[in-house]
């Protein structure tokens, strides 16, 4: 291990696989270590037996669920949109190849206590139930402006500047009532809280296009994908990626403690008594914890059903997305499921998230408005985790810590962090204009 590296990766999360994978193909010399036995860091995927080891203290699941290997739950559940910026770093690093992914069957919003399908075209806005007739006519003006947008062609911009207008200013526009501004912002654009309304309206209008982008791609019911097997085959397929360009890696490094110069920056890694030097560190922030600051908690409650959740035209796949308004909340929050028919649970079964960012410190009353739309269930399990922001200055410790993972189930906040960490640490922007195609060969409806 006394060797020198370009960069020394702590942790096998996804941001630090991708960024690992990244580097080594940009032919830098990584050495890529994890104090854990196993792939994925917080973002690892468990089977039935790891799953109540960690929140029941035993491996004694109950046998009508089934065999433990055929669970693959993760514990990040994040959907991909299929269109969206992970796909592009996917099939720009060439590793769609070690994976599959399959089309997830819907994409919901809850609303005035039910769920409906997200509208996200101007001909779904006159079928949905969410609005009415006069509602429907001014959301089909609205959805036709944001297809036909083009930001390098004026005459789509209907003489406004969406730089300078705000989301706010720009729905006004279009006179859209505050419920259907609700599931826009939140199910479509995939805000998180309200606050962008007051930003200017190009993003807002690029994250609807994106949406509407990624569900033209296979015309299934939603537009995400999701890999067979769950999420824990990629921090493995970025391992491989980094393996190929002559990375190296080293699972189960207890206690790898960063070395600093006199200078302040970092000279290497040390574990087990022997010191990798090193120019870098990438790391999560569970390995410079005197770096980072906590910013909030994640909620979660991780159940095991029988049945879809309900009012998703049994979808074996869902994301439903809760506004903040509908919950009197501050964010908001977010189901997931998934099942059998993505490989990661036995026939029959399904695994279901309920994500929020913690605004109480009791999970159960808070979450408990996501859990009531799941139906009967089978096992439940609570957990909440601290998020963390870097406070340091990367110049001067030449560390770089990834942001910890939210509330959301797509990935598009996750890898708007690695990219900017990418930038950060080569100085250089990661090409992304891809021929999307190729991924569709890893995709199945």
């Amino acid at each position: 291990m006394d060797e020198e590296y370009d960069v020394i990766v702590l942790g096998t999360g996804l941001k630090e696989c991708i960024l690992s994978g990244l580097l080594s193909v940009d032919g830098l010399k990584v050495l890529h270590m994890d104090k854990n036995d196993y792939y994925g860091g917080e973002s690892c995927s468990l089977n039935l037996n790891q799953l109540w080891r960690r929140f029941r203290g035993n491996d004694q699941p109950t046998e009508q669920l089934g065999a433990s290997r055929e669970y693959n739950v993760d514990m990040i559940p994040k959907f991909m949109m299929a269109n969206g910026t992970l796909v592009r770093v996917l099939i720009h690093a060439n590793v769609t190849k070690y994976l599959n992914f399959k089309a997830v069957d819907g994409s919901f919003v809850y609303n005035k206590g039910k769920i409906y399908k997200v509208p996200a075209s101007d001909v779904e806005a006159l079928k949905s139930p969410l609005m009415g007739l006069f509602e429907k006519r001014r959301a089909r003006k609205f959805f036709i402006f944001v297809q036909e947008f083009e930001e390098n062609n004026p005459k789509t911009h209907e003489g406004m500047n969406l730089d300078t207008i705000t989301a706010r200013e720009l729905i006004a526009k279009y006179e859209l009532e505050d419920d259907t501004i609700d599931f826009i912002g939140h199910a479509l654009a995939l805000h998180s809280n309200d606050s962008y309304l007051d930003q200017p309206a190009m993003d807002f209008v690029k994250r609807m296009k994106l949406y509407a982008e990624s569900l033209a791609r296979f015309q299934a019911g939603s537009p995400y994908i999701y890999p067979l097997y769950g999420l824990g085959e990629l921090p493995q397929a970025f391992a491989r990626l980094s393996a190929v360009y002559g990375g190296t890696y080293m699972l189960n490094k207890p206690q790898c403690k960063v070395e600093f110069g006199a200078d302040g920056k970092v000279i290497g890694v040390t574990s087990e008594g022997e010191t990798a030097k090193c120019k870098k560190v990438v790391c999560d922030p569970t390995y410079l914890p005197d770096k980072v600051h906590k910013v909030g908690k994640v909620a979660r409650a991780i159940c095991i059903m029988s049945h879809p959740i309900p009012d998703t035209n049994e979808s074996h796949s869902a994301q439903v997305i809760l506004p903040q308004k509908q919950l009197g909340r501050k964010s908001d929050m977010y189901l997931f499921c998934c099942s059998y028919a993505h490989n990661v649970a036995p026939k029959g079964k399904y695994i279901a998230f309920v994500t929020a960012e913690a605004e109480t410190g009791n999970p159960e009353v808070e979450l408990k408005p996501g859990v009531d739309l799941l139906g009967p269930i089978d096992e439940i399990f609570y957990e909440t985790y601290d998020t963390f922001l870097p406070t340091n200055d990367n110049d001067a410790d030449n560390c770089y810590i990834s942001k910890s993972y939210d509330a959301t189930t797509h990935f598009e906040s996750t890898v708007t962090d690695v990219l900017a960490m990418y930038t950060k640490i080569t100085g250089k922007v990661l090409n992304l204009s891809v021929d999307l195609s190729s991924a569709s060969a890893g995709a199945e409806e």
